[in-house]
């Protein structure tokens, strides 16, 4: 199976992971990317304009709210804990009305971790992966569920980043409709650029935390594919498919037939 290099740029990527429009270009939010046009294994494809995945929408400055509302946005997905929600603020619901979900997939970030005890990068974000698959297992379930409520699309799940917790996020809902690993590891490494184009926001717009963010280990801004590429397959290889396993976490056939119909054409 492929494996990306770590510096991984759009022209490396698989065609249809780097469209041009995939990414919704934002003021001070950099990761908010459409997961549609993506094949899947019975030859449908997913949905433009229909489900979006994205970082940290506290950002969202009143001309971002603007570019976004052609997109008709009905449901937000917060996936950042609860700290974070009451440190830096939420999706602007009063700009633009939404329902608004708040599902905490790990209770604390990883300050307090320190990744060089692993030999690789790759290695710690593999277990920090695996432990948001555990702990955050029954809220992964109720994003499936929420997405699948009458009317909850055009919907956005996110993050802090957009990276872990809504990389987990994508590639459960991509791998259970039936998009192939190497798109859903595709996807998952176009944060390579949003990280990129962060940094240079952050260091005109938010210097103290360009500051912060250049004392962090560096695994905790990587997106490393073989990482992605390592979680994918061993869902696969102890549940069959990724698909089987989100159902062992309690998202149930009736959801998944709803998403297919809404997500997929």
């Amino acid at each position: 199976m492929p494996r990306y290099p770590t510096n991984v740029t759009a022209e490396l990527l698989p065609d249809l992971a780097s469209d041009p429009a995939r990414l919704v270009a934002l003021e001070a939010v950099h990761n908010f990317r459409d997961l549609g046009g993506y094949k899947t294994s019975d030859g449908r494809t997913t949905r433009w304009r229909t489900l979006f995945r994205a970082d940290g929408l506290y950002r969202l400055t009143p001309g971002d709210v603007a570019l976004l509302s052609p997109l008709g946005l009905r449901t937000v997905i917060d996936l950042r804990s609860a700290t974070e929600l009451d440190e830096r603020g939420r999706f602007p619901v009063e700009a633009h009305p939404v329902v608004f979900h708040h599902l905490p997939i790990i209770d604390a970030t990883w300050a307090g971790l320190d990744p060089q005890q692993y030999e690789r990068d790759e290695d710690f974000l593999i277990w920090a992966y695996q432990e948001m698959l555990t702990a955050g297992a029954p809220r992964f379930a109720l994003a499936f569920d929420a997405l699948a409520e009458a009317d909850a699309l055009p919907a956005v799940f996110h993050c802090a980043a957009g990276k872990d917790r809504t990389g987990l996020l994508a590639a459960l809902l991509l791998g259970s409709l039936g998009v192939s690993h190497d798109d859903i590891v595709a996807d998952y490494t176009l944060t390579v650029e949003g990280m990129a184009r962060f940094r240079v926001w952050a260091d005109r717009e938010w210097p103290e935390w360009a500051e912060r963010m250049a004392a962090m280990p560096k695994a905790f801004s990587a997106a490393l594919p073989d990482a992605m590429r390592h979680i994918v397959d061993e869902l696969s290889a102890e549940h069959g498919s990724i698909r089987n396993y989100v159902q062992s976490i309690g998202v149930s056939d009736a959801t998944l037939a709803t998403l297919e119909s809404v997500l997929l054409s």
